[in-house]
């Protein structure tokens, strides 16, 4: 049996098991991951998130697990609880740091007041890149759910993400139309799935059902996929107010190749030690 060191913490409520694998011996499997991650029986999170040593030149690598076991590529309200975590725990002393992760280097940067801002890359708008089953790069999508059609944009933002307009999320149908989105057979590899309401150039409103974890209280790369969709459309503005269920995020994006940038806080909850 291994005893093993954690912090729980939140971004805007989606919350999370981070574990210092620097220093302490990681070796987790998805049952244990699974159990980590329930709320009855283990610590209780969305995601468990791993702060590991770099495979190239950044100064961490960042591994993060969906509630369901699986590994997934990106996580933007965990990059900023990850940013605040190795800051406090003395693992860095820079204001900003290089973050590796699966799809590539994000750049995460203490603004005080446990603010975070995060160069969350360029969006990704292939098909291929998230991956989605389209013949061609198009603004937004046609799928069908039991012979309903829905439309949606699709876009990566190191992770995949498909956003989909309602005229308001207090009553959109997220429980029934995000599991059926999530895992559309389009969506080879599943998809996060985003309700949006817009309610003006420089607001919207955003529910997401997450793939392998369900509804969350916020999402950042969800913000900053809602917002470049909504870009791509024509309806919103370079800097977007984006508010979740949790609290409101910043999205900057400028267009074209450049980067999002995501502002949002970062909590530390409680530390605490489990033995798996």
């Amino acid at each position: 049996m291994q005893s093993i060191n954690f912090s729980k913490m939140h971004g805007l409520g989606n919350d999370f098991v981070v574990i210092d694998a620097i220093n302490q011996d990681i070796n987790l499997s998805a049952e244990q991951i699974r159990f980590i991650a329930d709320r009855n029986f283990g610590i209780g999170c969305d995601q468990l998130l791993l702060v590991e040593k770099p495979i190239t030149n950044a100064d961490f690598r960042y591994r993060i697990f969906n509630a369901d076991g699986g590994e997934v590529e990106q996580c933007g309200n965990g990059a900023r609880c990850f940013a605040l975590f190795v800051h406090d725990q003395g693992l860095s002393n820079k204001d900003q740091i290089a973050v590796e992760t699966n799809t590539g280097i994000i750049y995460p940067r203490l603004e005080g007041d446990d603010q975070v801002s995060i160069n969350m890359g360029a969006p990704r708008f292939e098909p291929a890149s998230l991956p989605f089953n389209a013949d061609e790069l198009k603004p937004s999508y046609h799928i069908t759910h039991h012979g309903e059609d829905i439309i949606i944009g699709a876009v990566s933002m190191g992770n995949p993400h498909a956003v989909y307009e309602v005229c308001d999320i207090d009553t959109a149908p997220v429980e029934l139309l995000g599991p059926a989105i999530s895992h559309h057979p389009d969506f080879p590899q599943g998809v996060n799935a985003g309700f949006m309401q817009i309610v003006d150039r420089n607001n919207i409103r955003l529910r997401v059902f997450e793939r392998g974890s369900g509804e969350t209280l916020a999402c950042g790369t969800g913000a900053c996929a809602a917002m470049v969709i909504g870009r791509q459309w024509g309806k919103l503005n370079e800097t977007v107010k984006v508010d979740l269920p949790g609290g409101q995020l910043l999205i900057r994006w400028l267009g074209d190749a450049e980067p999002v940038w995501m502002t949002g806080p970062a909590t530390h909850v409680f530390e605490g030690k489990i033995k798996i």
